[in-house]
């Protein structure tokens, strides 16, 4: 098969495309031909080795974290999926890989693709939308009739954090530059504040919840519009124990992340709220959840790009730009 390597962790290091053996199967796993692969950002904060510490990858390896396609094969314990199933995904840490032609995926972590969406739409849903649901619904709990901000509402994230907010029932306010305020709007954002004309914070007080998404800088802003007993939930970091804990990290990196996040927690704590960490995780349930939410017209992906496979390093670049509005995607069939 066909894939995109990464020889070395470095700034501004291409992947290069090489012939590899299609991928052996254990009997928890699912081979997957892959028709269309999601880019994201992660893929290139994890090449230049910013996650080295706690996600550790040996080059050369395969980057890629979203993926749509066909079932090729099935291990011997698999019992939810057959040949021929057109599913989607995004693999779990350290079962990453999908710049290539085929991977091997754990059961546990696919879903059928939801039936109105194209291969290429159904590739750019999973790592964002996890994300989303794990922030609003596991983490946030966000329940009718409250207030959230998710900030950077065009991205990728937001693009779908909007949308199930509102479909929770919440009052959803997003910030986003000048040219993507009809966007965000058409999405169901109630309030948009364009970052480049005004500042949110002069806008927006007493939320139950702020995903946060950006510098440290508005870190610090958003905990000001928590309502006491509200919750910032961060993508960015810093990081926390919890999530040291549950990757299993060893005692000095728990010390550490422990470390990082003291002034951040200290000062959510207080004004009588609280912050969380999010680095998102595997899901095939959440992702059967959101399936459905796709088909039932609720939630409808957003698709700046599609990029040709032998065209990978450009789109990794286009995505880097931070210019995209939703996701961008690679076609591999």
């Amino acid at each position: 098969m066909k894939a995109f390597v990464l020889d070395r962790y470095g700034a501004r290091v291409p992947l290069r495309l090489e012939e590899r053996p299609t991928p052996e199967l254990r009997e928890d796993e699912v081979l997957i031909e892959i028709h269309a692969a999601g880019v994201n950002l992660l893929d290139s904060m994890i090449g230049r080795g910013e996650f080295k510490l706690i996600l550790p990858y040996r080059a050369p390896f395969v980057l890629g974290h979203d993926l749509a396609g066909v079932v090729a094969r099935v291990g011997a314990r698999v019992s939810g999926f057959k040949v021929g199933d057109e599913v989607y995904a995004r693999p779990s840490d350290h079962h990453i890989g999908t710049y290539a032609e085929f991977i091997a995926v754990p059961e546990r972590d696919l879903a059928l693709k939801p039936k109105r969406l194209t291969m290429e739409q159904a590739a750019s849903v999973p790592l964002v939308a996890l994300t989303a649901w794990q922030a609003l619904v596991e983490l946030g709990k966000v329940k009718r009739g409250q207030k959230v901000f998710i900030q950077a509402g065009s991205g990728g994230v937001g693009t779908i954090a909007i949308q199930l907010a509102k479909h929770l029932g919440a009052t959803v306010a997003t910030t986003t530059s000048t040219a993507n305020v009809d966007l965000v709007r058409g999405l169901g954002a109630d309030i948009v504040i364009d970052y480049k004309k005004e500042d949110f914070e002069s806008r927006l007080s007493g939320y139950d919840l702020v995903l946060h998404s950006q510098d440290s800088r508005t870190l610090e802003k958003s905990l000001r519009v928590l309502r006491a007993g509200g919750r910032l939930i961060s993508l960015k970091g810093p990081p926390d124990r919890a999530f040291a804990e549950e990757i299993g990290a060893p005692w000095y990196v728990k010390l550490l992340t422990q470390l990082l996040s003291f002034g951040t927690r200290r000062k959510a704590k207080a004004r009588g709220g609280e912050f969380l960490f999010l680095f998102m995780k595997a899901s095939g349930d959440q992702l059967r959840a959101l399936a459905e939410l796709i088909d039932s017209g609720a939630i409808r992906p957003v698709v700046d790009k599609v990029f040709p496979f032998e065209s990978t390093n450009e789109a990794l670049a286009y995505v880097e730009t931070g210019r995209a509005k939703g996701k961008v995607v690679i076609k591999v069939k």
